[in-house]
């Protein structure tokens, strides 16, 4: 019995882990997530809607809905209770440490701070004019509430209810997004840019430019791989790196987008478009990003959150606008790979 050589025997070896090893790592590489419509809500109620905000752990839904906010529970749609007395609301932050809640009243000037548990308002704060995005920052205990009117924004004391200081931006203002090492990330939808500040010293440190992407709206940000993404409003998404503010890509999405919002364990960002769709948008290859779904919804539904416990997106919508709304109602996008 003739013997081969150990050479001859390494390459054949070789030979064969060059044909297994590709069927086998394409065979491990999971397909994205496919996204659709799962439930839908019908809440109803006259006027129009804003952005919306999440508490996954309380399972409920905080819809700005122009003179009030609608509390919803998020997984029965069922309205728990309504925060009125206001003019043109724009959005609700949440300080769940506190105890508190806090909603922008645009049309009043004002942001006012009510009772998470028992859902009534506390009192009312002074902000600049057109108060819009609001973000809480748990680490300062402020609010920062940012003034669409006069391009500024409210930095609010979240403890005693007091305002700390009034900061001039470079711009209006759109979303705002909030990071664990104290940095705020906002849109300023005049300049296509994206604004950064110092959430502690209440400082902006930089500004940087988003063309060819027009007109930011929405915003998410990615906190594991340090990325921003910006939606706007020629129909186009703007990936940005934090460490060095880089336009990473810009990738089309549908038109009339005013939300963005990102899925950190699917890694895909989506952009909530008024024409009826929901873009879907991930990281195909190390550096290259890619829309890989386009979700039909409904015309109207152009704001998002997401629910981390579900890992689903909720959107409101509706016919109409303003006082002439009909047919209001929350709708949930899911892959079917959230909370069973």
């Amino acid at each position: 019995m003739s013997r081969k050589s150990p050479s001859l025997v390494r390459m054949a070896v070789l030979l064969s882990l060059a044909m297994i090893l590709p069927a086998v790592s394409s065979a491990q590489v999971a397909p994205p997530a496919s996204y659709k419509v799962t439930k839908r809500f019908p809440l109803g109620g006259a006027g129009g809607w804003d952005y919306l905000a999440i508490d996954s752990s309380a399972r409920r839904a905080y819809i700005a809905r122009a003179d009030r906010v609608m509390v919803v529970d998020a997984d029965s749609g069922k309205l728990i209770a309504e925060i009125g007395g206001m003019e043109r609301v724009h959005g609700v932050a949440l300080a769940p440490d506190l105890g508190r809640g806090f909603i922008s009243s645009g049309g009043q000037g004002k942001v006012v701070a009510f009772h998470l548990g028992a859902l009534k308002a506390i009192t009312d704060i002074a902000a600049g004019k057109n108060p819009d995005a609001i973000v809480y920052d748990p680490r300062w205990k402020r609010i920062w509430a940012f003034n669409g009117g006069d391009n500024s924004a409210s930095v609010l004391d979240a403890t005693s209810l007091f305002p700390v200081r009034t900061i001039a931006l470079p711009g209006k203002p759109e979303f705002a997004v909030l990071d664990p090492h104290g940095q705020i990330y906002v849109n300023l939808e005049d300049k296509s840019a994206i604004a950064r500040i110092d959430a502690h010293t209440m400082d902006i440190t930089a500004q940087w430019p988003l063309a060819p992407c027009q007109s930011p709206t929405g915003l998410a940000i990615d906190i594991e791989k340090g990325r921003l993404f910006a939606g706007c409003g020629n129909a186009k998404m703007a990936i940005v790196e934090i460490s060095s503010g880089k336009l990473l890509a810009t990738v089309p999405i549908g038109k009339r987008c005013d939300g963005v919002a990102f899925d950190p364990a699917a890694g895909v960002a989506v952009s909530a478009n008024g024409e009826g769709t929901l873009t879907v948008v991930r990281e195909t290859a190390a550096g290259k990003f890619e829309a890989v779904q386009t979700v039909t919804t409904q015309p109207s539904a152009r704001t998002v959150a997401f629910d981390e416990a579900t890992r689903s997106f909720l959107l409101p919508a509706g016919e109409g606008q303003r006082n002439a709304v009909r047919n209001f109602e929350l709708l949930v996008v899911g892959s079917g790979e959230g909370r069973k």
